[in-house]
């Protein structure tokens, strides 16, 4: 089988990489001088360093010829690039299976990915492939475990079963909304716990930052249309404990860096990658704010990331919370 993976950042050079013994990869790249680096180097020395690119996989900067011939397709772009992705695949490969890997809020609508894809394609064959996973660890072959949600179940099963690989075990699950909910708000708290981190408040309130993040996930996501299981498994709790704890998250080491007294403009910067968390944690405050959705914590984090409260001064903010049962 053919797969064509859109994008060629840290996960989506890993997700080619792992694919790329059992089926015949093209990997795209928006930028020509990046498919020219990746050609010449071997290797994708920007996002994904030190993994060597097998010289089968066809890496291209053009959207149509990465798509020819093409069985299906992973969308791998941060968020902000979904939708014109998605509107070149309409355009190039109608009808083509795919799935997309970001985790987030559409800046600005605060749409999920799949809303985007709806409101872009109307496509039917299609899913979020989602979990804990960093891409250094499946670019190395160690031991991962994700899930493809999709509305319909019989895709995600296929699906599911056709990338599966020894060392990336892909669960299908039919909660698209839940699993895209559980992707993207875990970048939230990942910030929430850098900061808790950075700032050396201990265990226990780490602990207790995990626990009633997953309490803020939930509420959130059913009150979207999701089933309260989902939370609990692979898209849920174990992509926020992967993200929360981890040193290889992006969107934790925001946090750290924020804890430090660093500002935001720079920490972006200086990171070289996208942090999901940090445009999402506005879309999603915004967002639970209009449905009447108690999320302080996500709160807590969008005023510290606008620049309205200082990090040491959210702890006072949540501990000092009205009392109230679990």
């Amino acid at each position: 089988m053919r797969i064509t993976v859109l994008g060629a950042g840290a996960w989506g050079t890993a997700l080619a990489l792992a694919f790329a013994p059992r089926h015949a990869i093209a990997l795209w790249t928006l930028e020509a001088d990046h498919a020219a680096a990746m050609l010449a180097d071997g290797e994708n020395k920007r996002f994904l360093p030190g993994h060597a690119l097998p010289a089968d996989i066809a890496i291209a900067a053009d959207i149509p010829d990465a798509l020819r011939g093409a069985d299906f397709a992973v969308i791998a772009t941060p968020v902000a690039g979904l939708r014109p992705t998605l509107q070149a695949l309409g355009r190039h490969a109608p009808g083509l299976p795919f799935v997309w890997v970001c985790k987030g809020l559409e800046a600005d609508s605060g749409l999920l990915p799949h809303q985007v894809v709806d409101a872009t394609l109307h496509a039917a064959r299609c899913g979020v492939l989602t979990g804990p996973s960093f891409a250094e660890e499946v670019a190395n072959g160690q031991p991962t475990a994700i899930t493809l949600a999709s509305r319909d179940a019989a895709f995600a099963r296929a699906w599911a079963e056709q990338l599966h690989g020894p060392r990336l075990r892909i669960y299908a699950n039919d909660d698209l909304v839940g699993a895209e909910v559980g992707g993207a708000v875990k970048n939230v708290l990942a910030i929430a716990t850098g900061i808790c981190d950075g700032l050396g408040l201990g265990l226990n309130a780490r602990a207790a930052l995990l626990t009633r993040g997953l309490a803020e996930i939930t509420r959130f996501g059913m009150a979207l249309g999701a089933k309260r299981e989902t939370f609990m498994g692979l898209a849920g709790l174990g992509d926020l404990i992967l993200t929360c704890t981890g040193d290889l998250s992006r969107n934790r080491r925001v946090g750290l860096a924020l804890a430090a007294g660093k500002p935001l403009d720079t920490i972006t910067r200086e990171l070289g990658h996208v942090a999901e968390g940090v445009p999402t944690t506005r879309e999603v405050a915004r967002r639970a704010a209009a449905l009447g959705i108690d999320m302080p914590i996500t709160a807590a984090v969008s005023d510290v990331l606008e620049g309205r409260i200082a990090p040491a001064e959210v702890v006072d903010r949540l501990m000092n919370r009205d009392t109230k049962a679990e």
